[in-house]
């Protein structure tokens, strides 16, 4: 079989996720059947960099699928594209227009969509302004009804920043760990003023993402201190204080790899679940 990587992108606001559950609408779903459609063969499974939950959105998603040699030579047809370009312009004649393939090619070798990452980066975004959101913008944007001071947001949200064991911020979930790397949490305005939160880990754990923004938003407008998301971290329970923030509000916006001669090996590290004390890399990337 012959491995392709997919990036994909899609408006989740009428997908229940993106993995595939009976009698559901989902990202996983619509695409295996789109794939078997022009592949001309089963539907292939498609291993996913981080399962968003119903509501959010992608645009830099990545996944692959493992296909025949000969199904993948055969996407052209008599045109004179290479595979990938053929197999992204037949997907956007076959898949719905909230879901767009925008990049297709045969994957390097020791390639994994899911455990070859070494960090996903998503943006929340949030419109504080008295009119609530941009009516083009409200399936992407929470319309929050208080001011927030983006200062002290960023202060709290750097305390949260490094490898902690994240369960006051996850939905549990039997056999999955909670322990994850935090790179990156910032809050900006962008020209249009929304404040959009960046947040880059490892992996995220269920629901962390936006766990952690409606702490963090309890901050901004005042209603909680500083050191509040942290000290919550601390407790390594959930806190029933801590509203998690609208799926609406955040995109999955890309997914880092290491070099190709690394993909292997970065693959076989992340398969070692990592537990409690230990600096290892998790195998879990159940997303927000």
């Amino acid at each position: 079989m012959l491995r392709i990587r997919l990036d994909v992108a899609y408006e989740g606001t009428d997908f229940s996720g993106w993995a595939a559950q009976p009698d559901q609408r989902t990202v996983q779903g619509v695409l295996q059947e789109a794939l078997g459609r022009v592949l001309r063969c089963e539907p292939p499974r498609l291993t996913v960099a981080g399962r968003t939950d119903a509501g959010v959105h992608a645009r830099g998603q990545v996944c692959h699928a493992d296909v025949s040699p000969d199904a993948w030579q055969a996407v052209p047809g008599r045109s004179e594209r290479a595979p990938g370009e053929a197999l992204v312009r037949r997907l956007a004649g076959v898949l719905p227009s909230d879901v767009r393939v925008t990049a297709a090619a045969q994957a390097p070798e020791g390639f994994d969509a899911r455990f070859s990452a070494i960090w996903r980066r998503y943006v929340y975004r949030v419109a504080d302004t008295p009119y609530g959101a941009d009516p083009l913008m409200r399936r992407q944007v929470l319309a929050y009804h208080r001011p927030v001071e983006l200062g002290v947001m960023n202060a709290a949200a750097a305390r949260l920043l490094g490898e902690h064991d994240f369960a006051a911020y996850c939905r549990a979930r039997e056999g999955a760990t909670t322990i994850r790397e935090l790179l990156r949490f910032e809050w900006e305005r962008d020209p249009g003023g929304i404040a959009c939160a960046t947040v880059e880990a490892d992996a995220f754990c269920h629901n962390q993402v936006r766990a952690m923004v409606g702490a963090l938003l309890h901050v901004g407008d005042g209603r909680r201190d500083v050191d509040w998301p942290a000290t919550v971290l601390a407790g390594q329970e959930r806190d029933p204080r801590v509203v998690v923030a609208p799926a609406h509000g955040l995109t999955m916006e890309a997914v880092g790899y290491p070099p190709e001669p690394e993909l292997a090996q970065r693959a076989r590290a992340a398969r070692n679940v990592r537990r409690s004390g230990e600096r290892r890399v998790s195998a879990e990337t159940e997303n927000s």
